[in-house]
């Protein structure tokens, strides 16, 4: 099995700037792709970005692109979410994501750490 351990998040002014890791440990770690997906109160869970296992291919949903960017540390095991010009609406919980199918739904992937809030406010 994987496990999937989130952090990085926090208080955050709006303009500010966070980076959320996102460390796996456990078996088969090789070619697992990666996605970030967010979910405020009240609402359902929103895709944010997603990248292949080789890295040579990721995704963004619009409401993040240019702002947010995807990474990979395969030789740490490791995904980072690079969060910049945070705003108040990008207040969610983060929650880091792998599995060997991966896109832009949340039942493609297999795996899933606990979450990370992150609060933008002033």
């Amino acid at each position: 099995q994987v496990q999937l351990v989130e952090s990085g998040g926090g208080l955050v002014q709006p303009g500010g700037s966070l980076r959320l890791s996102c460390a796996a440990s456990g078996f088969n770690l090789d070619y697992l792709g990666y996605g970030w997906f967010r979910q405020a109160p009240g609402k359902e869970r929103e895709f944010i970005t997603t990248i292949s296992w080789n890295g040579g291919r990721t995704y963004y949903a619009d409401s993040v692109k240019g702002r947010f960017t995807i990474s990979r540390d395969n030789a740490k095991n490791t995904v980072y979410l690079q969060m910049n010009s945070l705003k108040p609406e990008d207040t969610a919980v983060y929650y880091c994501a792998a599995g060997l199918n991966t896109g832009t739904i949340s039942y493609e992937y297999d795996y899933w750490g606990q979450g990370t809030q992150v609060t933008v406010s002033s």
